[in-house]
């Protein structure tokens, strides 16, 4: 295809030549072909998707259109605008007659009732606000000669509640207008073809072309690390800890050295402790900022247009700037802490340097020396082009609920037809017709057990089986609470006499009493007390300011970077790459016990301090072995072992108990997910937050209100009371069904440890030890860090060294042989990891 004259002129009079894969998608859309984009960063990839349109809309006379011509969908507010102002260019450079709009929930109330009234030919929007805009009466007139929906980042939107919220959306649009064809766009997709059927309409991948741009140059990734112990870097490699905060001077000479960085950190808390280390050694005061989504928008905002015209030499951000927003002045990212995804790493590498044919550069700083391990491991990955990503899963109930009230408040529907449209939904091709009934009887009447409550009954049937919203209040309630973002409750951060600074949980703000100082934004706060529901601050200085810490945040390892973690560690040949102080760690461990095969399972047990201690090498990621170590207890108690805790981290998991453990292999048995997992999940107060979070998706309590927003207690106590009722008069509610599947794919993560059990059961070693093997210091540091909150950094250095000279001393015996204890792996912990309170704590057991 060549392009019209127009654009052919365009290109050439900016020095460009269109892309091969921007000439395909353009090629495609004139069959109205709908196509999956996956083309690196700096590859014209958002031109190539707007392209097709913007000829389209050169091509059509104004007064010829007719609502929406295309819809672009963004994961995030901030990329929209990002877009607005990219796609402004080219309208504005051959005076095209096209008008581009956003439309989030940052957009004036004028601006959308302008929009409703003269829709824009195209509107960029977020999954939240299309659904908003479906619910309309008047939806069809807006969206029913589309002939576009462009779906940008479309990896961050698959394989979550927020995508499946978006395929309903998706099944809406093809009944609205089924000329239109969809495209997605990404730079890392693992597997092409799952992400081309949550696409296709009808979930029929074979209808959607994969285009696949030529790669651009190899990024160039290093890992930041010590030559020696305590080395030429000027920063101490740690046993344990995930924060990398004693790395912050390297850290600084990089930014130093460099014209403009992104140091990208995987937590919220992890950020606020950067920005303070870099903040206190730089003495040349280099403008660094601060990036994450707490902050409040205008200071994000403020930030990133300083990033944008060059004004800041590096910014501390989290996963707020991982997508999208593009600074082409960016030469380095460094990343502070394992990657935890390899697709993660190579979003945030493409960050930097967009240019296709010019390597992005990027530095990895591990926290600890397992960490080494996994930045060894992701390098290698991304060398090999190696992308990890989540598995296809049946779509949410508590999304659909959402969505049939949504419907609805659109139309009065029959549900033949709806439950044909849903089914078209990628994620819910396979929904069971009596699943959707039963979604059905909730939406309208709340289920069996909740049906004499009126404030339950959503919907009305008439005589021709339509149903119907039943007035106007569940409209307006369905409005205000819609979206699948279930955060933590939130309470707002105000200087007394000042502005809003951004916002923490409330369940940190409980636990702040007035004159405590905590530090957010990158200063430190002074607590006054909480009124008018926000916290009402000053600035100030303290002793051992706290961190705020967001629950959710902390991001497992992914199953692909585990497996080859443990193929680092299984192969000899791959330790050259590796630091010295790690290969001797290694050496040590071979020659003491045994290392971690890259199948199987390695458990080993030994005695210390007057206590057995029992220790497994699963990488499974520490979601999985949270559960697993609270599984474990329940099996050493009934074996009578006295189990006194449990730590786990992403690579191991380790449990203390009075008396040895000795059937390993019974320990670590398939059935431990069955009746075990049973009694625990009944017992556990896990489902209980699962099911308040499935419980505000499905409508069943209401976030807002129309004067007020509801507090978290107040949710808990509702949501509580209503857990307990549907377990007691109707245990097959569709809600919880939704929680029980959402609790087996999320802070369980019962697939991975079910993989570890498969794994255990072809090949498990028992190592029965005298004493600590090298490879458990880590883990026996995450014990300590339990112990000795209060412990001066010099104390803690001090274990790690005296744990490992017992680690590597003179056995008094060699490792003892498997005495038919075939061991799985076991690791427990009674309370979450001290560096998620305090920030001087977490400071100081980093560097142990």
């Amino acid at each position: 295809m060549t392009l019209p004259a127009l654009f052919s002129t365009w290109f050439t009079a900016n020095g460009w030549h269109p892309y091969p894969h921007q000439i395909e998608m353009a090629a495609l859309a004139r069959k109205g072909q709908s196509a999956l984009l996956i083309a690196p960063t700096g590859g014209g990839k958002t031109l190539a998707g707007f392209l097709p349109s913007l000829i389209e809309l050169s091509e059509t006379p104004p007064e010829q259109r007719r609502g929406i011509h295309t819809v672009y969908i963004s994961p995030l507010k901030a990329l929209t605008a990002d877009i607005a102002r990219t796609l402004s260019r080219p309208v504005a450079e051959m005076d095209l007659p096209v008008r581009i709009e956003s439309r989030t929930g940052d957009t004036s109330a004028a601006a959308r009732a302008r929009q409703r009234a003269a829709p824009p030919d195209i509107l960029l929007t977020t999954p939240e606000s299309l659904a908003l805009m479906l619910s309309w009466p008047d939806s069809p007139a807006l969206f029913g000669n589309m002939r576009a929906v462009v779906i940008d980042e479309i990896h961050a939107l698959y394989g979550t509640k927020r995508g499946d919220h978006l395929a309903l959306c998706l099944a809406r649009l093809s009944r609205l207008a089924p000329q239109a064809r969809r495209t997605g766009l990404s730079a890392t997709i693992a597997d092409p073809a799952t992400v081309a059927a949550f696409l296709a309409p009808g979930g029929e991948a074979r209808r959607v072309r994969l285009v696949q741009a030529r790669a651009g140059a190899p990024p160039d990734v290093r890992t930041l690390i010590p030559s020696g112990m305590a080395d030429s870097e000027d920063w101490y490699l740690p046993w344990a800890g995930h924060m990398g905060v004693n790395a912050a001077q390297a850290v600084l000479s990089r930014i130093r050295a460099a014209g403009m960085s992104i140091v990208f950190v995987n937590t919220r808390a992890q950020a606020e402790l950067i920005f303070q280390a870099l903040w206190r050694i730089n003495d040349e005061t280099l403008p660094i900022a601060l990036h994450h989504g707490s902050l409040e928008i205008e200071q994000r905002s403020r930030v990133e247009t300083a990033m944008a015209e060059g004004k800041l030499r590096a910014i501390v951000a989290t996963a707020s700037l991982d997508l999208g927003i593009d600074w082409a002045g960016v030469d380095q990212i460094l990343q502070i802490g394992a990657p935890k995804s390899v697709s993660r790493l190579m979003q945030r590498i493409g960050r930097a340097n967009h240019r296709l044919d010019e390597p992005s550069r990027a530095l990895l700083v591990p926290a600890s020396r397992f960490e080494v391990l996994e930045c060894e491991a992701a390098r290698q990955a991304v060398a090999a082009g190696d992308l990890d990503g989540p598995a296809p899963r049946p779509g949410g109930l508590d999304v659909l609920a959402q969505h049939v009230l949504g419907m609805a408040c659109a139309a009065p529907f029959t549900a033949d037809v709806l439950y044909a449209e849903i089914t078209s939904a990628g994620p819910y091709a396979a929904l069971a017709r009596a699943d959707f009934d039963d979604v059905l009887a909730y939406v309208e009447h709340g289920g069996y057990a909740l049906r004499a409550y009126d404030r339950h009954r959503r919907l009305v049937i008439d005589s021709l089986g339509q149903y119907w919203v039943r007035n106007e209040q569940v409209v307006r309630q369905y409005r205000m609470n819609i979206g699948t973002i279930v955060e933590a409750p939130m309470l707002r951060i105000r200087l007394r006499g000042g502005p809003v600074l951004g916002e923490v949980e409330e369940y940190f703000a409980n636990q702040l009493t007035e004159g405590d100082s905590f530090v957010f934004g990158g200063e430190q706060l002074v607590f006054l007390g909480i009124r008018d529901m926000a916290i009402e601050v000053a600035r100030g200085s303290g002793d051992r300011p706290k961190i705020p810490v967001y629950g959710g945040s902390w991001m497992a390892i992914t199953s692909n970077l585990a497996r080859r973690v443990r193929a680092l560690l299984h192969d000899k040949r791959a330790w050259p790459t590796l630091p010295d102080p790690v290969r001797e760690w290694l050496a040590a461990q071979a020659r003491r016990s045994e290392l971690p095969g890259e199948g199987g399972l390695l458990v080993e047990t030994f005695p210390r301090h007057g206590h057995w201690h029992l220790v497994a090498y699963t990488f499974e990621g520490r979601n999985a072995h949270q559960t697993l170590g609270l599984l474990l207890t329940r099996r050493l108690e009934r074996a009578g072992c006295g189990p006194l805790g449990f730590v786990a981290t992403d690579y191991v998991i380790a449990c203390w108990c009075l008396r040895e453990p000795t059937d390993i292999a019974e320990l670590f048995s398939e059935d431990m997910l069955g009746e075990d997992l049973d009694d625990w999940m009944a017992e556990s107060s896990l489902l209980r937050r699962t099911f308040r979070n499935v419980a505000i998706i499905a409508g069943l309590v209401d976030r807002d209100l129309p004067s007020r927003r509801k507090t978290g207690r107040q949710i808990t106590v509702s949501t509580d009371l209503l857990y307990d009722v549907l377990r007691k008069h109707q245990p097959d509610h569709i809600l919880l069904r939704a929680t029980w599947a959402d609790a087996a794919s999320g802070l369980t993560d019962l697939s991975r440890i079910a993989a570890m059990l498969r794994r255990a059961r072809e090949g498990l070693v028992h190592r029965r030890l005298d004493h600590i093997s090298p490879l458990a210091v880590p883990i026996m540091l995450e014990m300590g860090r339990e112990r000795v909150g209060g412990m001066a950094e010099d104390e803690l250095l001090a274990e790690a060294e005296m744990l490992m000279a017992e680690a590597i001393a003179p056995a008094t015996n060699e490792p003892l042989p498997d005495t038919g204890h075939s061991g799985y792996r076991s690791r427990e912990r009674r309370r979450p990891p001290a560096d998620r309170t305090a920030g001087g704590r977490a400071d100081r057991a980093n560097r142990s």
